[in-house]
């Protein structure tokens, strides 16, 4: 039955937060629970890779609809909608990763950001094939060290995937994508930590703050206010993640004179206070 709205998912429809470096399972696993079909939805936060190793069948990637084979790659980057139908039988793997793992890997000015921002479906590179495979027996380990494995795979895996996107010279650009919301992207890349409003990016952009909410939407299903707050809120599970700093001083850091406001505002967004939400990520 057809859904009044796309569906928003983090990783299995659950409201909290991916609380793992990755998270790595079998096609079959999930497929069986839902009949080997996924309706349309997004991930507003993740980024999914899928690995076809034997089987067949269909995605959709914004609305366009491609047939899946044998040793098929598809790049799903965070807010993109999709959807599968497999064959029954049909084995791969899904390799997920919290959007905090790009920013924490990918240099800006590399490019590789663009490249994976694209969705695609292509041949999987039998590197790519080999360091999924990699990722799936690292996550399954329960051994010293995993995190760190688990990030370093993870960081080979985005490279990899990159560079067999930019060699495939298509100069389609990202599906939903203008040029004009690459250009938002860039600012509040640049601007985030100063909390401007929507009506100041629009005025940046030269276009009225309703224009700039349609294009949010009409691409990730969220107006430019989700976008600006959802890169806040990144930084911030990046700086509980991987730094000892204190609550109240990653609110300065990223631009709030109020604390409070700061773990209402992450609350509200995540589900978890941060300290919450630092203590499940640390196990």
């Amino acid at each position: 039955m057809p859904h009044p709205e796309i569906l928003n998912y983090n990783l299995f429809g659950e409201s909290r937060d991916l609380p793992d470096v990755v998270h790595c399972e079998t096609i079959e696993a999930r497929s069986r629970l839902h009949n080997w079909e996924f309706a349309p939805h997004r991930h507003a936060r993740l980024h999914q890779v899928l690995l076809l190793e034997q089987g067949s069948g269909r995605v959709t990637l914004d609305g366009g609809e491609l047939t899946l084979g044998d040793g098929t790659l598809v790049n799903v980057p965070p807010g993109l909608v999709h959807g599968y139908r497999f064959a029954p039988g049909s084995s791969g793997l899904v390799v997920t990763l919290a959007a905090e793992i790009l920013d924490e890997t990918l240099r800006p000015g590399e490019g590789l950001a663009a490249q994976l921002s694209r969705p695609a479906v292509l041949p999987a590179p039998a590197e790519v094939a080999a360091t999924l495979s990699e990722i799936a027996a690292a996550f399954s380990d329960r051994g010293f060290a995993r995190a760190q494995i688990l990030r370093g795979l993870c960081a080979l895996l985005l490279g990899q995937i990159a560079r067999a996107l930019a060699q495939r010279n298509t100069a389609r650009p990202a599906a939903g994508k203008t040029d004009l919301l690459h250009r938002f992207d860039a600012l509040v890349e640049a601007r985030f930590r100063q909390h401007w409003p929507v009506a100041r990016y629009a005025a940046a952009l030269a276009i009225t703050p309703a224009h700039l909410s349609r294009l949010c939407r009409a691409a990730t299903g969220r107006p430019a206010s989700a976008v600006i707050e959802d890169r806040i809120i990144r930084e911030a599970r990046r700086h509980l993640v991987y730094t000892n700093l204190p609550v109240q001083s990653i609110a300065y850091h990223l631009g709030y004179d109020d604390p409070a406001y700061f773990s209402r505002v992450f609350t509200r967004a995540t589900g978890l206070s941060p300290r919450s939400f630092r203590q499940q990520s640390q196990g």
